[in-house]
């Protein structure tokens, strides 16, 4: 089958073009939003290939997997076909409702595809397709897989890990304004994207909290499975594939009570609560308790391989692309 599909969440599309099909990836110049080609930082099989918009014309494309509603319109511009209609289509919805500027209040943030009836909407979490008003749209759940980093912890580094993307931006939203009392229980490094100026914003000592900024997914992986926890302090998101990814490692997790984490996080695997002074009592206590550390851990990698395991994922993925393409 021919997937087109389009390079928007690299963690997710690294998961996805595992797949026994073919993906087209389009790139356009400057490889901008509409067309970001192959990562240049993950190792993506053979069989995800770049095609430019005007190679798709040339192409026998099966099935579209939408990520944004300016897919709708590319589709359109492109390969002169309507979504759903003339081509079999799933619009696959990354994030959690009220994230977008302007939304509606969270119970009733309207998707904006809840008006057809052509086009399934598959969530990445069971809480995000509660919480959004669906409409007519006719909804599944596929949840996260991830390509297993291999259970790596050594927790050698009595510190604690947090990965997020550009909190200086989205404060509250990531839990950044956490971060002042994570640093007190705790010696921190952050790594991300766009880190610069999180010191300055939240008063953070730079000798109790280290930046490293956007480094590479398997360095990444590297330095945070020689942290002793995993700290996520997200108030309000999808489910982070970083959380995931340092399950699959093998660290224990200390999270906010927030979205699908109650259902990822089994009680054995860490420590969640709404109460961030319960957190960093947690944060303290696997600093000075490796052992505790090392069991949470193990029983964290056990629980992410269980639901959230690559051939889960991929025969999930499958199953949804052949019931759009019948």
């Amino acid at each position: 089958m021919r997937v087109l599909v389009w390079h928007v969440h690299g963690s997710w599309t690294t998961a996805f073009v595992q797949g026994a099909h073919e993906y087209l990836l389009p790139v356009v110049p400057g490889r901008g939003p509409d067309g970001l080609g192959r990562a240049r930082t993950w190792d993506w099989p053979a069989s995800a290939r770049e095609v430019t918009p005007e190679q798709l014309r040339d192409e026998d494309v099966d099935v579209v997997v939408l990520q944004r509603v300016r897919d709708l319109e590319l589709v359109r511009e492109w390969l002169g076909r309507e979504p759903g209609r003339d081509l079999p289509s799933v619009f696959l919805e990354h994030n959690a409702p009220g994230l977008e500027e302007g939304a509606a209040p969270v119970p009733c943030t309207r998707h904006p595809l809840a008006d057809r009836d052509d086009v399934p909407i598959a969530h990445v979490t069971h809480f995000n397709r509660l919480f959004y008003d669906n409409g007519r749209a006719p909804t599944t759940v596929v949840e996260h897989g991830i390509v297993d980093p291999g259970e790596r912890w050594t927790g050698e580094l009595a510190r604690a890990a947090v990965v997020t993307n550009e909190p200086v931006r989205r404060g509250r939203t990531v839990g950044a304004d956490l971060l002042p009392g994570l640093a007190e229980a705790a010696p921190v490094d952050v790594f991300g994207m766009g880190l610069a100026g999180l010191h300055e914003r939240y008063g953070l000592d730079p000798d109790r909290v280290a930046l490293y900024d956007d480094p590479p997914q398997a360095a990444m992986h590297a330095e945070l499975a020689r942290r002793r926890v995993y700290v996520h302090p997200v108030r309000w998101t999808s489910l982070g594939l970083s959380l995931l990814e340092a399950m699959h490692l093998g660290m224990p997790v200390v999270a906010l009570a927030a979205t699908e984490v109650v259902e990822a996080v089994p009680a054995a695997a860490g420590v969640l609560s709404t109460r961030p002074e319960v957190l960093w009592d947690a944060v303290r206590t696997y600093l000075h308790d490796e052992d505790a550390a090392r069991l949470a851990g193990k029983a964290a990698r056990a629980a992410a391989l269980e639901r959230y395991g690559l051939p889960r994922f991929l025969s999930d993925w499958d199953h949804l692309l052949g019931e759009v393409t019948r």
